[in-house]
């Protein structure tokens, strides 16, 4: 890279190795402490022992060739050289443990550093369109890095998610930042809802992006309840005190998924508390 520079030749495809990223990352949190501090407190901030030690997700899914496409791809090799064995049986053990806290999903898995287009600048004042009616707004850098192509794409080229529950299409949202989602956080091969680590609004929430519950960083979700909704909802129930966890497999308000069956079993409230007979087709 010095001797490129040297001689003024200019190579765009610069690759990194995964520690040299690393030392990115600590320069990273140098300018953007609040985001950093929210990515640790974050699942995103998962470290490698975590990932690929977890006795009860080894012992029911086996370790395959793709895991490392969500969780270390910038790792130089494949998941055979990460961990050993490559069974359900274990007991498990990572190959060099000195990357056991390295962290899997580090800010450049999400984030490209350059991004193309033209620099903002100040507007003009004197013409308040430019102000904020008629004001550019600034292409995202987050993207995705696809670790078997060596390429980051960023969100604009991503393809839009094509969701289906059963035979009925499911509405997705046009928000740019939800196809870097579904990038890990994708349903199978057929595309059905609730698949694999789909997450994708459905029910009441269908149509919704990730990002309007989510917060972008750490992924905390707990106050997004109270943006749209009012504490004590028409049925007289304080929405934040509902288990909304997806992580309790009991939970019946799981909010990617819950529909208004779920609660009112064929019934519309009407006049604080009356019902009537809703039958449903």
């Amino acid at each position: 890279m010095v001797v490129n520079h040297i001689k003024n030749k200019r190579i765009e495809n610069i690759k990194l190795s995964e520690e040299q990223l690393l030392e990115i990352l600590n320069n990273c949190k140098r300018c953007h402490a609040s985001e950093y501090a929210k990515w640790t407190s974050g699942g995103h901030s998962v470290d490698y022992e975590h990932i690929f030690l977890n006795a009860k997700h080894n012992s029911t899914e086996q370790i395959n060739y793709d895991c490392l496409r969500c969780h270390g791809m910038f790792f130089e090799g494949n998941v055979g050289n990460v961990i050993e064995p490559m069974n359900i049986k274990g007991p498990w053990k990572l190959k060099k443990m000195k990357m056991a806290t390295n962290p899997a999903i580090p800010c450049l898995a999400c984030h490209l550093i350059h991004q193309d287009g033209t620099p903002q600048v100040r507007p003009d004042y004197s013409d308040p369109k430019t102000v904020f009616y008629q004001k550019k707004g600034a292409i995202s850098k987050l993207g995705f890095y696809d670790r078997h192509e060596k390429v980051f794409y960023p969100v604009t080229q991503l393809p839009q998610l094509n969701l289906w529950e059963g035979e009925r299409k499911v509405k997705v949202s046009d928000d740019p930042l939800l196809r870097n989602c579904v990038q890990c956080h994708a349903p199978n091969a057929q595309h059905q809802a609730g698949t694999s680590d789909d997450r994708t609004p459905r029910g009441v929430h269908e149509g919704l992006s990730c990002m309007d519950c989510h917060e972008p960083h750490s992924n905390d979700a707990r106050n997004s309840c109270a943006l749209c909704h009012p504490a004590i909802s028409n049925c007289k129930l304080d929405v934040t005190k509902m288990n909304t966890s997806f992580a309790d497999a009991k939970s019946v308000n799981n909010i990617h998924f819950v529909a208004c069956i779920d609660c009112h079993k064929g019934l519309r409230p009407k006049n604080r508390g009356n019902a009537i007979k809703v039958v449903y087709k």
